[in-house]
């Protein structure tokens, strides 16, 4: 037989019973739209982690108090807590640590703001003047407040652009006095745009000020005790020197904190590279889970196509018969039943791309979750559902070209 005529004979069979040929390929688009769907999901969690952690800032390492060592540190806090770092450890980092760029100490905490009529509730930062610098933010009007002003403690401020459109909607922010809590500050610059993080918070809504002014009057009282900060935000100049300044920085806040070998420190240095390799690492380990038990499907799926393509060699033993004692060739019929058994594969992996991408889609608008759809998903899932019509059609197929004509014409 010609190759168009195999063709032919195959598209007729398949159209002629088209839903037991729906059936014989539901299988095979469940598992194909299974596993399309899982490795989005996979993949949007790997994205949405990255992007949490990059919107932080480049080459950074945070240095953050650990309360594991009672009765240590340079300061504590309220309610039987420690804050164990400090002003002069960002200042000594600063000046004993090679291959740093910037060093800034920060507090945080929630005030509302009032300006004008207006009044909002957002996030309040106090910070060094190379806090933008070691963040990698930049400023969309107006200008950073400078050394002078943040050791001074000046009640000078930068705005988040969801404050200052809440604040001011006309956009006339720069030179105004805002009241944080119930101290003035003057605006003097508006933060550029970040919009959303990683995990969907506002990066936006928030406000910046000099270190101790926010400390001493709007966030203070027990919590800070002395010269206590929450954090300190280090660059380092390049990424080849994160590690080495991650070590000299914990080998100098051990000896400023007099932490003797042996104990534990009163503080965490995290390397952000680090903390993003591990969880790719993790999310990329979840991906291919999910993969793999989505890919069950799809041989359930070739078992399906098995199952049903054995009824139809049983149901078409006659006509089998008739083509064969009419000349056709026993390999002609072991490439008709295997090129419908591969169809149908296929045809069920096309529609299950379609309907996993748009269920991945769907989920990512519903979810507010990054969509994201490999680029190997659709070569991938054709190619296997390609692999699973020939496995699994071949036993079919050559159960066919074995029947005797004779007793299959026969056959009732």
């Amino acid at each position: 037989m010609r190759r168009r005529e195999l063709i032919r004979f195959a598209a007729a069979a398949i159209a002629a019973h088209p839903t037991r040929s729906a059936l014989t390929a539901l299988g095979v688009v469940i598992g194909v739209a299974a596993v399309v769907m899982m490795t989005s999901i996979g993949l949007g969690a790997q994205q949405r982690v990255t992007n949490a952690i990059s919107g932080l800032g480049t080459n950074l390492i945070v240095v953050s108090p650990s309360f594991a060592r009672a009765g240590a540190g340079p300061a504590r806090g309220a309610a039987g807590t420690q804050i164990s770092i400090s002003s002069g450890d960002a200042d000594a980092i600063r000046a004993q640590v090679e291959g740093v760029s910037a060093v800034s100490a920060a507090v945080r905490g929630q005030s509302q703001v009032v300006a004008e009529g207006a009044n909002w509730n957002t996030r309040v930062e106090g910070v060094g003047a190379d806090y933008l610098i070691a963040r990698d933010l930049g400023v969309g009007s107006g200008r950073m407040f400078d050394d002078v002003e943040a050791r001074q403690g000046r009640k000078v401020a930068l705005l988040g652009a969801t404050v200052a459109k809440e604040l001011f909607p006309d956009g006339d922010s720069l030179g105004k006095r805002i009241r944080v809590g119930s101290v003035p500050f003057e605006v003097i610059g508006v933060l550029a745009t970040k919009g959303q993080s990683g995990f969907g918070q506002d990066q936006d809504d928030l406000l910046i000020a000099p270190l101790q002014a926010v400390r001493s009057r709007v966030v203070g009282g027990r919590r800070f005790r002395g010269d206590a900060v929450q954090q300190i935000y280090v660059k380092a100049q390049d990424e080849t020197q994160l590690d080495r300044v991650q070590e000299d920085v914990t080998n100098l806040l051990r000896d400023r904190h007099r932490i003797r070998p042996g104990d534990d420190d009163d503080f965490q240095v995290q390397n952000l590279a680090s903390i993003l390799q591990a969880s790719q690492a993790a999310t990329q380990t979840f991906t291919v889970l999910l993969g793999a038990v989505a890919a069950v499907s799809l041989v359930v799926g070739g078992v399906g196509i098995m199952n049903i393509m054995l009824v139809a060699v049983s149901e078409r033993t006659r006509e089998i018969g008739l083509r064969m004692a009419l000349g056709a060739r026993r390999s002609d019929v072991l490439y008709q039943f295997a090129l419908e058994a591969v169809t149908l594969s296929v045809a069920g992996g096309i529609i299950g791309l379609v309907i996993g991408w748009s269920g991945a889609l769907l989920m990512a608008t519903l979810g507010n979750w990054p969509a994201a759809v490999a680029a190997w998903a659709a070569p991938l899932s054709i190619g296997f559902s390609l692999i699973v019509g020939l496995v699994f059609g071949a036993y079919p197929s050559w159960r066919a070209a074995q029947l005797d004509p004779i007793e299959a014409l026969r056959r009732e």
